[in-house]
C-alpha cells in the first residue's frame, strides 16, 4: 500500500485527538477491573463506545463478549481482537487510579481484582481504532469486525464466542489481528514475527495413590507423598532428557495437597501441573511422559490396578499462537513503513505464556492470524534495566502497569496501519 502524505498526517491528527479522553477511558478500565466471566461493566461500556464510534454492536457473544462491526460498502473483512478481564491480585503500583475493587469468593473471603496483564490498553486501543477508522472511511472498504473477548485468563472466552456463532451469526473474517503489551519491550515499539508467538498450554491433575497405614510402621504402607516426592523431580528431566534442546518445554508444579495428620500415611496425594511447548504435537508428548512417568514410580513401589496413578485434563489444550507468515511479512512492513523501522523489532522466540486467540485460527478453513506485541516499560527505565532484567517489570505482578502516554498511540499506530493496509481502497 502506498501511503499518501495526506493519509499520514490524517490519522496521526485523530489519534493525536482522540489521545486524552482515550487516556481517561484507560484509567477507568485499570479502575474498575473485572474477573474472567464476570466482564459485566467492561462489556457494558465497550459497547456503548463502539456505537458511540459508528459501529453496529452485539453483545452477549460467548458470555460477556461484544463484536462491533465497522462497515464501510464492499470489501473483506479485518477482525481486531482485545481480551477485557482482569486477575485475581491486589495492586501494589501506587498509581492515583489504582485498582481498589474487590469481589466475593464462593468460600465468602474478598478478592481484590487488578488489570495485571495490560488487557485495559488492549481494551481502549480497541475502541480507540474504530474511532479513527470511522473517522477516514474515505481510505479504506470493507468490515471492520472489532471483538472484546471475555474470560482469556481462564483461557476459555475464544472457545466460548466461537461456539455462539462468532463466524456464522457476523461475517467470517479474512484475517485476525491482536496485540499484546510486552514489559520487555520499550514503550513506543513493536514485535513481530511469522511461526508461533505463544506456547501451547495444558493443565493437568494428578492423584499419586498409595497404601494408608501408620507412620510408626512405613513399611506395611505405601507413602504417595514420597512418591510425589519422586515424581517432581523426575518431572524435571522430561525436559531436560525426553526434550530436544532446541525446543522449549516448561513441566510446572503448582499445587501439591496430601495427607492429614502428621503420624498417618495418606492414601493419595493431588498434584496440579501446567504444561508448555511449541505446538498441539509437541505438547501431547509431554502429557504422555508425565502419565509414563507418574505409572513407573507407582510400579516401581509395588502398587498395581485400581492403585496406579490417575492423570486428568484439569482444561481444554491451549493452542499456541501460529503467526501466518504472509501476513506477518507485510505487517512487518506496514509497520516499519508508519512506525520507522528502528521502532519494529522481530519476535525470534515464543512467549512462555499462552494465549486463546490461537483458537480463532483453528477453524475449517484456518483463518491467517497474527499476534504482534506492544512495548510496554518506560524508554529511560528500560535503558536503566538492560543490565539486570531480572528486575524488568513483569506481567500477572502487583506492580506491573504500561507506560501508558506512549504505549497506547504506539499501539493505536499499529491496529489502525495494518487496518488501512489490508482494508484499502484499490
Amino acid at each position: 500500500m502506498t501511503i499518501s502524505a495526506d493519509l499520514r498526517t490524517k490519522v496521526r491528527a485523530a489519534i493525536d485527538g482522540q489521545l486524552p479522553s482515550l487516556l481517561s477511558l484507560y484509567k477507568h478500565f485499570h479502575a474498575h477491573p473485572e474477573l474472567s466471566g464476570q466482564e459485566v461493566r467492561t462489556a457494558a461500556r465497550v459497547a456503548e463506545e463502539l456505537a458511540a464510534a459508528g459501529c453496529e454492536v452485539s453483545t452477549g457473544v460467548g458470555g460477556h463478549g461484544a463484536v462491533g462491526l465497522l462497515q464501510n460498502g464492499t470489501g473483506p473483512v479485518l477482525m481486531l481482537r482485545a481480551d477485557m478481564d482482569a486477575l485475581p491480585m491486589q495492586e501494589q503500583t501506587g498509581l492515583p487510579y489504582a485498582s481498589r475493587e474487590t469481589v466475593t469468593g464462593p468460600d465468602g473471603l474478598t478478592i481484590p481484582v487488578m488489570h495485571a496483564c495490560g488487557h485495559d490498553l488492549h481494551t481502549t486501543n480497541l475502541i480507540g481504532t474504530a474511532r479513527v477508522l470511522s473517522a477516514c472511511r474515505e481510505h479504506w472498504k470493507g468490515t471492520l469486525m472489532l471483538v472484546a473477548q471475555p474470560s482469556e485468563e481462564a483461557i476459555g472466552g475464544a472457545r466460548l464466542m466461537l461456539q455462539d456463532g462468532l463466524f456464522t451469526r457476523f461475517p467470517r473474517p479474512n484475517w485476525a489481528l491482536a496485540l499484546h503489551v510486552d514489559p520487555n519491550l520499550p514503550a513506543g515499539t513493536v514485535s513481530i514475527g511469522p511461526g508461533y508467538m505463544t506456547m501451547a498450554c495444558q493443565s493437568l491433575d494428578v492423584v499419586i495413590k498409595g497404601r494408608p497405614g501408620h507412620g510408626a510402621a512405613p513399611h506395611l504402607g505405601v507413602d504417595p507423598i514420597v512418591l510425589a516426592c519422586q515424581f517432581v523431580m523426575s518431572l524435571q528431566t522430561i525436559v531436560s532428557r525426553r526434550t530436544d534442546p532446541r525446543e522449549v518445554a516448561v513441566i510446572h508444579v503448582g499445587r501439591v495437597e496430601g495427607g492429614i495428620s502428621r503420624n498417618t500415611i495418606a492414601d493419595e496425594v493431588t498434584l496440579e501441573l501446567s504444561l508448555r511447548a511449541q505446538g498441539r504435537d509437541r505438547l501431547e508428548s509431554l502429557v504422555e511422559a508425565v502419565a509414563e512417568t507418574a505409572t513407573g514410580i507407582a510400579q516401581s513401589a509395588g502398587l498395581e490396578g485400581d492403585q496406579m496413578p490417575t492423570v486428568l485434563r484439569a482444561a481444554v489444550l491451549t493452542p499456541s499462537v501460529n503467526n501466518d507468515s504472509e501476513l506477518a511479512r507485510v505487517l512487518t512492513g506496514v509497520f516499519r513503513d508508519w512506525l520507522g523501522v528502528e521502532r519494529v523489532k522481530s519476535s525470534s522466540t515464543p512467549m512462555l505464556g499462552s494465549e486463546d486467540f490461537s483458537r480463532f485460527g483453528e477453524v475449517d478453513p484456518p483463518l491467517p492470524l497474527v499476534l504482534f506485541f506492544l512495548g510496554a516499560t518506560d524508554p529511560t527505565e528500560f535503558r536503566n534495566l538492560r543490565e539486570n532484567p531480572s528486575k524488568f517489570p513483569r506481567l500477572h505482578t502487583p506492580t506491573f502497569s504500561p507506560a501508558v502516554e506512549i504505549s497506547l498511540p504506539t499501539g493505536l499506530l499499529g491496529f489502525c496501519s495494518a487496518s488501512l493496509a489490508l482494508l484499502h481502497k484499490g
